[in-house]
């Protein structure tokens, strides 16, 4: 995967943040949006896209886009840093290959075990019993 190509594909939008601050808030638009169109991405295979649309499931908009925004910071440019760190996070979570699930065999010390103290815990609760007087 290449990185600066798929910065390269990237949108960003700044808007204003929303909540309490004061003038300064009102005047500066610091939050940034990040928009990456899935479906016309030219950097993923088709395998890939099908793999990254099911990680993005209801993350994506109607158009097929995936939208994340950041208004952490004050500063614009910090804001664009964090939401491309975080898309690229979530693109790497998404590519990763799940580990084959190895089955393993249970020892037979482990089983001997285990019936032994089935055996054990049956013979205290026949104990525990009312003798039989016939």
């Amino acid at each position: 995967m290449n990185i600066e190509f798929l910065k390269s594909e990237l949108t960003y939008k700044y808007v204003r943040s929303s909540g309490s601050g004061g003038q300064h808030v009102n005047k500066v638009s610091s939050k940034a949006e990040l928009y990456f169109n899935l479906e016309n991405s030219q950097v993923f295979n088709e395998v890939e896209k099908l793999k990254l649309s099911q990680f993005f499931n209801n993350r994506l908009n109607k158009e097929g886009s995936i939208v994340l925004a950041c208004d952490e910071s004050r500063s614009q440019f910090r804001n664009k840093a964090i939401v491309t760190q975080r898309f690229l996070a979530l693109i790497e979570e998404g590519l990763k290959e799940d580990k084959q699930r190895i089955a393993t065999k249970i020892p037979r010390a482990v089983k001997r075990k285990r019936l032994k103290a089935k055996r054990i815990t049956s013979t205290k609760k026949t104990n525990r019993k009312p003798p039989i007087i016939e």
